[in-house]
């Protein structure tokens, strides 16, 4: 099979691992493809953590009739097959058991457990095996899962809505709507897609925040609260329980239902202990949502990777002023019924 068959097929990978947005973390999201003399004859996609992976969706999804081609195709699969026993067996077991002869992988799996072990059993096996097609795609797909694993932190996204002056809120802190109703909607979508969503104690007194996914499909992520003195009062969205939600205090750890308390030393800098609270915790992704003064820390300590910016149309005459981006490069915009989402990468 040809490079270019093999390119096309890599990416019907990636469109089908694409499903698994918001349902598999902290697990990468993978998609697999078996292929004979060039018809596909099975597909499959890592579905929700804890669950079947692509590899084994894939094989189940092959017709009776196309089960005796099995040892005379390809499978491709955007991430190494895993070589070790998680919450499902090992996929290259699947593979080398199921006699496919040639596999196709996008990109190696960085993490310790698998880290080449996967694709080292195939080979042992007898399996020609061809690692890196369309790998920078790959690897962007999965970037919360390799930053989890590489930079032992979450995946962080920045996100504010601001006014033209780039304000971003009264100077009384005051809520106050700066993006429109179509707006509002891919915030909740932004939210279904992480694992959690982070803001500090101005926001949770100033908003009464719910920080819930009420305006699309999926679920609501895990809350993080950095509530130093634990002021948020408890008849507060946050207190409700009806998401899992952790503040991050000086004050006496505890758990009440989905509400649990983190006791943290606020003496020393704060935001390098919280993330790696969190990746020892394995969240895998953070929407931090402010307010100014949070987002500005994080910014400061060159801790993000994402910032996704709100232009509304509302102006205020004066305000808060929005963050200021070091070293950001931006990559994508796009233009919803009057506000403008620009999307912007870290480069350090």
């Amino acid at each position: 099979m040809n490079s270019i068959q093999d390119e096309l097929f890599m990416q019907r990978c990636l469109q089908l691992a694409q499903q698994g947005a918001g349902h598999v973390a902290p697990n990468p999201m993978v998609g697999a493809v078996l292929v004979h003399q060039g018809r596909i004859i099975g597909e499959g996609y890592h579905r929700r953590y804890g669950q079947a992976h692509a590899e084994v969706e894939c094989v189940r999804q092959v017709a009776e009739a196309d089960r005796p081609l099995i040892p005379a195709a390809t499978m491709y699969v955007s991430l190494e097959p895993c070589a070790h026993h998680g919450k499902t067996p090992p996929c290259a077991d699947l593979i080398v058991a199921q006699k496919i002869p040639r596999v196709v992988i996008g990109c190696r799996d960085t993490f310790s457990e698998v880290s080449g072990k996967g694709i080292e059993k195939l080979q042992r096996a007898g399996v020609e095996v061809r690692v890196g097609m369309l790998e920078r795609a790959c690897r962007e797909l999965n970037r919360r899962f390799f930053t989890l694993h590489e930079k032992q932190r979450p995946y962080i996204i920045l996100k504010w809505a601001q006014c033209p002056a780039g304000f971003m809120a009264t100077l009384t802190g005051e809520p106050v709507r700066l993006s429109n109703p179509y707006s509002d909607r891919l915030v909740h979508r932004w939210r279904s897609e992480e694992m959690a969503i982070l803001v500090g104690t101005r926001t949770a007194l100033a908003d009464n925040p719910r920080l819930t996914n009420r305006l699309w499909t999926g679920s609501s992520p895990l809350r993080l609260v950095i509530d130093r003195e634990l002021s948020t009062p408890r008849h507060y969205h946050l207190w409700d329980g009806t998401v899992p939600t952790w503040f991050f205090t000086e004050k006496e750890a505890g758990s009440n239902g989905a509400v649990e308390t983190i006791q943290m030393d606020f003496r020393q800098p704060l935001l390098p202990r919280l993330m790696q609270c969190l990746y020892e915790r394995n969240i895998s992704s953070v929407l931090v949502e402010g307010g100014a003064y949070v987002l500005q820390r994080f910014i400061e300590a060159g801790l993000w990777d994402e910032a996704r910016v709100i232009n509304g149309t509302s102006m205020l005459p004066e305000g808060q002023k929005a963050p200021v981006l070091p070293r950001a490069l931006l990559i994508d915009e796009t233009a919803l019924e009057g506000d403008r989402v620009l999307y912007y990468r870290n480069q350090d």
